[in-house]
């Protein structure tokens, strides 16, 4: 479902992908190869008390089930949030792997190639910087990503691209 909120409507990448069962709500934009999945939440209404904050969703991120974002500015490119999330960041970069059922408070900042371990908290406007492994409640940067964490985080993003190339080529919505 796409809803409008004051006027705001979502801005979709003709080739991504969105469930039917999935709510994008506001001044929402995805980009190209980018996916919201079954029963995930986009909900990008905090412009009506803080003008010009939207959410813009960069190229081949796939946001997966059950997960919410909402009033996260902006989610870099080749990003992953695992199913169950709950984000609101105020910014995250690229490359980056959110584990499911992670939580990432309001106004924090995370860096580009970081993950963000399943089930961690991140506070408040904690700032993260690059190539981090973030775990804990609460999230602690626990270490450096590794090239072997890196590696998996591709094969986890090219994999989903890859899924959504089945899921159109069977005809399926995701």
């Amino acid at each position: 479902m796409i809803k409008s909120f004051c006027g705001k409507t979502a801005r979709i990448a003709d080739s991504a992908s969105i469930s039917d069962t999935a709510c994008i709500i506001g001044d929402v934009e995805i980009g190209e190869e980018s996916s919201v999945w079954s029963g995930a939440v986009v909900r990008s209404d905090c412009g009506v008390m803080l003008p010009g904050r939207n959410t813009r969703i960069g190229r081949n991120t796939h946001i997966e089930e059950n997960a919410v974002v909402h009033c996260t500015s902006s989610i870099g490119n080749n990003v992953v949030i695992g199913h169950g999330a709950v984000v609101e960041a105020f910014r995250i970069g690229d490359n980056v792997l959110i584990g499911s059922n992670a939580t990432v408070l309001a106004a924090s900042e995370i860096g580009s190639s970081c993950i963000i371990a399943a089930g961690s908290v991140v506070p408040e406007r904690m700032r993260i910087p690059d190539k981090s492994f973030v775990a804990g409640i609460p999230a602690k940067i626990k270490s450096e990503v590794t090239p072997k964490q890196l590696q998996y985080m591709e094969e986890t993003c090219s994999n989903l691209a890859a899924l959504l190339r089945d899921y159109r080529a069977a005809r399926e919505t995701i």
